[in-house]
């Protein structure tokens, strides 16, 4: 947040004393960074730690499979999303839905393949839904931080020049934020592990929503 006020030309910020004394709390034990994956030497032995994972009980209980990610392991460019959807879940690889087919239309006219990016989601299993009619729902803040080491692993491996952030979820998630205004950070440089991000919508609200505006 505040690498991109110094961007717009800000100097100073106003900062309530209350606000500030939570920084120096200790975090709750739900918020405490989890466990690293253990060390290894390439992707597809990361893959095969994620694969196994076991972190979350009530999404092992309820998934297909762990959804990686798929693409150019040494990718210029890294497409985040929220999470898998069912038919991500079922296949084993992001964004093969409805929304993943206007990603690769996005793709294609912006001259490049799926194969020459790379795609992946915060969260790497499916969001369980019990109880509920409908058969999707957003990650919890608490899944997305205790999955976000394998996406950390995964951009250490591919260092990618610049992540796009699919949804207002994907940017909280990354940015730490509550209710991202994604409508109003869309076109907006930000950063994330010292890596150029940039907001966008996700495929799915265009696929609702598809205006010229929009797109």
């Amino acid at each position: 947040y505040l690498e991109g006020e110094r961007a717009r030309g800000q100097r100073h910020v106003n900062v309530d004393p209350a606000k500030l004394s939570v920084l120096f709390r200790p975090l709750p034990p739900m918020l405490v960074k989890p466990i690293a994956p253990a060390e290894c030497q390439s992707m597809p032995e990361l893959r095969a730690q994620a694969l196994a994972c076991t972190r979350c009980e009530h999404l092992v209980a309820s998934r297909k499979q762990v959804v990686f990610g798929v693409g150019n392991e040494a990718a210029d460019i890294l497409f985040v999303g929220e999470a898998p959807g069912a038919d991500d879940d079922a296949r084993g690889e992001p964004f093969v839905g409805a929304a993943g087919e206007l990603l690769t239309r996005m793709l294609k006219a912006m001259d490049l393949a799926r194969e020459e990016v790379y795609i992946t989601n915060i969260l790497k299993c499916r969001p369980d839904t019990p109880n509920q009619r409908n058969d999707h729902r957003a990650p919890t803040a608490h899944e997305m931080a205790t999955c976000s080491d394998w996406l950390h692993r995964q951009i250490d491996f591919i260092q990618p020049k610049v992540i796009v952030a699919l949804g207002k979820v994907a940017v909280g998630g990354l940015l730490e934020m509550e209710n991202a205004p994604i409508t109003k950070m869309r076109g907006t440089w930000h950063t994330y592990r010292g890596i150029p991000l940039m907001p966008t919508f996700h495929p799915a609200y265009l696929l609702h929503k598809e205006t010229m505006q929009n797109k």
